[in-house]
């Protein structure tokens, strides 16, 4: 083996990810989380919560890598909640030696920053943002005092077969029964997505490459960048039969916007669907090697035919032609 990894927020997308990835790289992976509702194969199941600090401590006691894949659900970001929830988890490692690998989003730059680098300042436009900027500049801390590796991966949208909550779920394909492809942003402006599978393998190369990276790091995955037609052509080639394209009804979000925090919260984001924002970075692709990257209709083709009703798939399977 080469050494022991444990995946905070086990039931979340990045967390059943990274975990699926280390188990395939070789690592042994403990998952820790409320309940085992989604512990991927080959993951050994940790019970607790970041309160509780005695099983949060027991959970990383063995571990050499921690992935900290924690993340509160939207509209409970605030009042210092996400924060104290970071903290608690700098707390259960301080001292030890242990590597942080933390999933970062582009909720911490402006719309005007339209290609994303590590060095790139980060300008959030709303509270969210700041939420998020305020972890980092945390963490970036910790790794100088408190005695942890930290590594950020950032990265755009997350889709793959089968993820919920997600803009494939919820948006993308929301209407495959009713053979509608809905589309959330402009169909000529480009969006980052992040193919899961993808970023959990990149979460295992820099857990395999720590010992090539400094205290604190911060990397930008690059993933997929598409317009909504491109993105719209390659859900189209993998379905069974033509479906129509509708746009995503933002105006039903801000009449319930008023009345629901959450829907507030996601619609306070559509201005990310507006700016065509892309990651770059190099140095991480150095260290991901050639030919990391799932070829895009193929990411899009897998995880669209996830969402299509049962007896749908069957065909769509049949008939499809995935461009490797």
């Amino acid at each position: 083996m080469k050494g022991s990894v444990t995946v905070l927020g086990i039931n979340g997308r990045i967390g059943q990810a990274a975990a699926t990835a280390f188990v395939n790289a070789g690592f042994t992976v403990a998952g820790f989380g409320r309940s085992a509702r989604a512990v991927p194969p080959g993951v050994t199941f940790r019970q607790g919560t970041v309160e509780d600090t005695a099983s949060l401590k027991a959970a990383i006691a063995d571990a050499d890598i921690v992935v900290n894949a924690l993340n509160l659900p939207y509209h409970k970001w605030y009042n210092g909640r996400a924060e104290a929830q970071l903290e608690a988890a700098i707390a259960a490692m301080k001292d030890s030696g242990k590597t942080m690998l933390f999933p970062g989003n582009v909720y911490n730059y402006s719309p005007d920053q339209l290609v994303l680098r590590p060095d790139t300042p980060q300008k959030p436009p709303h509270e969210r943002g700041a939420i998020r900027k305020r972890m980092e500049d945390r963490l970036k801390r910790a790794a100088r005092e408190d005695g942890i590796q930290v590594a950020i991966l950032r990265a755009g949208d997350f889709y793959g077969p089968g993820a919920f909550e997600s803009w494939f779920d919820l948006g993308i394909s929301r209407d495959f029964a009713r053979k509608a492809i809905t589309y959330p942003g402009e169909m000529k402006t480009g969006h980052s997505w992040a193919y899961l599978p993808d970023l959990g393998r990149a979460f295992a190369v820099l857990g395999e490459k720590r010992d090539q990276l400094g205290a604190f790091e911060s990397f930008q995955f690059s993933g997929h960048f598409a317009t909504g037609e491109e993105l719209v052509a390659a859900v189209q080639a993998a379905l069974p039969e033509r479906y129509k394209v509708k746009k995503f009804f933002w105006w039903m979000l801000a009449l319930m916007a008023p009345f629901s925090k959450l829907m507030r919260s996601v619609y306070q984001m559509r201005y990310l669907w507006k700016t065509p924002q892309r990651l770059e970075d190099p140095r991480l692709e150095t260290l991901l090697g050639e030919g990391f990257h799932t070829p895009f209709k193929e990411a899009v083709a897998r995880t669209a035919r996830s969402y299509l009703p049962q007896d749908q798939k069957a065909g769509a399977s049949a008939s499809a032609v995935v461009v490797a």
